[in-house]
């Protein structure tokens, strides 16, 4: 039998009488009346696509508990447009591979240059890469850049203690069998020790990497630093959460040379941890040195705007040993997510977000400060992400809260064993309302007493 829709009230007649049924209210005949839906939802006319999306999620909920999310450090539960998901389940995206026929694959190196474009527009610098696998790689990538860039002889990377303990262990592991120094920079009172960086600066330093904001979700003061490091022949790695840089400086403005992190809270859920999109931007003259495949723009022979893989000479199927990096593959299905969030959003969308993130985490902190026998863990400025001291151990805390509905935070010394055993990070996004927020203090409340 050849299956159709019906178009008319004869053709579903026709259809009913085929199977044998008096009307269309056979067909849901295993329901029990009372389950069925006699009238319409009570939900308003004209509320926004992710309001709509709530009211039905809440009424879902009432069966299943779902508990709401605080957590953060590196991974983040935001908002993300529905045209995100449809863009990346499109067959031409979903199923294509890296590009090694460039001419062949003009929609998807058109993706990544777009991706790119924009990359470069929130981190203020000038050339930009494919994408890497993920913001703790793009650290590893960005340290070979400043060590393959700089003058013969440099051998040394210093990175601050204030990095995202994962990435700290991706550099070590990256370097493990290398002729490469590594070398942590203390933090003092939450962020970068910029004596101890200035005493450990010398003339075998290719690079120095930091993070705004840092992993304790505190923002980094740089001034003057960019020009001390280039005194000294150095090159400044700065990693950013992208979102932060809707209101924060962004690298380029702090005369960094080369700006890294991951774009997981722009556009791509947390699934369980991955997949996410490492970026990489640089000044130009670290183009040729620059990791992984770069798109750029030309003209074809009839002169209409075309797409391909440029400096190739760089990567390891020509290079072979002298290549720049062996990153094989370019992360451009995640990739794209972040370009259609970006150009969703547009600027101001960007910046109305990340006030979003900053306002509200600010509501939440001092309403917990206040209110509850928790205290700031130092008294800096942060975007999104806060650490606050509990009374008790964040790792008795976190089970109490998750049974009263609530992911709570991350209890910050299971990732770093130096930082106090009560300290919980917490995050905010702009998917967070003011009622969630009220709830969580007052279950805070019961669980400290």
């Amino acid at each position: 039998m050849i299956a159709y829709l019906p178009h008319t009230d004869e053709d579903i007649e026709a259809m009913l009488d085929v199977i044998g049924v008096d009307g269309i209210d056979q067909l849901f005949a295993d329901i029990p009346r009372e389950l069925i839906l006699k009238e319409p939802l009570q939900i308003p006319a004209g509320l926004p696509e992710y309001e709509v999306y709530r009211r039905m999620q809440a009424l879902a909920e009432r069966n299943r508990v779902q508990n709401i999310s605080f957590l953060g450090c590196g991974s983040y539960d935001h908002i993300i447009p529905a045209v995100v998901s449809h863009i990346l389940s499109r067959s031409e995206f979903y199923t294509s591979y890296t590009p090694y026929q460039a001419e062949m694959s003009q929609g998807f190196l058109q993706a990544i240059f777009e991706f790119q474009t924009m990359i470069c527009e929130l981190t203020g610098l000038e050339v930009a890469n494919a994408s890497l696998y993920d913001g703790h790689t793009a650290a590893s990538e960005a340290a070979v850049l400043a060590l393959n860039s700089v003058r013969r002889g440099s051998d040394t990377i210093l990175y601050s203690s204030t990095l995202h303990p994962f990435t700290r262990q991706v550099l070590r592991t990256h370097f493990s069998n290398l002729p490469v120094h590594l070398e942590e920079i203390p933090s003092r009172d939450g962020t970068t020790d910029l004596k101890d960086l200035a005493a450990k600066l010398r003339p075998g330093v290719a690079g120095v990497i930091l993070q705004s904001p840092n992993y304790l979700g505190y923002v980094e003061d740089l001034s003057g630093l960019a020009q001390e490091l280039h005194d000294n022949g150095s090159l400044l790695i700065l990693s950013a959460n992208p979102l932060s840089l809707g209101v924060l400086k962004p690298a380029g403005e702090w005369g960094a040379d080369i700006a890294i992190g991951d774009t997981q809270a722009l556009g791509l859920p947390s699934y369980f941890g991955g997949p996410s999109v490492g970026y990489i931007t640089a000044t130009e003259k670290l183009l040729r040195k620059m990791p992984g495949r770069i798109a750029g723009q030309s003209l074809d022979q009839e002169g209409k705007r075309a797409f391909l893989l440029t400096l190739q000479a760089r990567e390891q199927h020509i290079k072979r040993e002298r290549a720049t990096s062996n990153i094989c593959s370019n992360q451009a299905l995640a990739a794209l997510a972040t370009a259609v969030y970006l150009a969703t959003l547009g600027k101001q969308g960007i910046r109305e977000v990340a006030e979003q993130n900053t306002q509200k985490a600010h509501y939440l902190y001092h309403r917990l400060v206040k209110e509850t026998a928790a205290e700031p863990l130092f008294d800096r400025p942060f975007f999104n992400e806060f650490p606050i001291v509990l009374p008790k151990k964040a790792a008795e805390v976190l089970p109490r809260m998750g049974e009263r509905g609530f992911y709570a935070g991350v209890d910050l010394n299971r990732l770093d064993p130096s930082t106090p055993e009560g300290t919980l990070a917490i995050a905010v996004t702009e998917r967070r309302t003011r009622e969630e927020m009220d709830r969580y203090v007052e279950a805070l409340k019961e669980v400290l007493q």
